[in-house]
């Protein structure tokens, strides 16, 4: 299992899926059989990572056309399409729907996938999320946790 965050932390809440990980590598410490990674700003030195899994969350910020904070998890192919086609709001230099391109290309794309997105307020310069984005840390753990539960890992 791996739960990948994805996000730059100097511009506030752009960084919101790096934050939730290091939350959930606290929760998860010493469980051999989840992995949660710091996928910063996305390379493609992630496909290796995501061609390694068969269970895939992530956690990054997404355009819902919501209130800041607002979460939303899209689950299998329903994640494909929305990081396809659906709101992304981030600079990402690599994108996520590129990183799953690839895994596709190469036979290897995660059985089990899902995207925890929330919807942040800015992108402004600052190291930690708005108050309202912010807020929202401990909902993404949970909604983490319930897909976890869901795929009984």
């Amino acid at each position: 299992m791996l739960i990948l965050g994805i996000g730059n932390t100097l511009l506030t809440d752009e960084g919101m899926g790096v934050h939730v990980v290091h939350e959930l590598s606290r929760q998860y410490a010493g469980q051999s059989d989840v992995e949660c990674m710091d996928g910063g700003t996305i390379s493609f030195m992630l496909s290796g990572p995501i061609v390694s899994t068969q269970n895939l969350i992530i956690v990054d910020t997404a355009a819902l056309d919501a209130p800041p904070g607002t979460i939303r998890v899209f689950e299998g192919p329903a994640m494909d399409d929305f990081v396809a086609h659906g709101g992304k709001s981030s600079v990402h230099e690599v994108s996520v729907a590129d990183l799953l391109s690839i895994a596709a290309l190469e036979g290897l794309l995660p059985a089990r996938r899902a995207l925890v997105g929330i919807q942040p307020e800015n992108f402004d310069w600052g190291d930690y999320p708005t108050p309202a984005v912010a807020r929202a840390i401990p909902a993404a753990c949970e909604a983490v946790d319930n897909i976890l539960r869901r795929w009984q890992l």
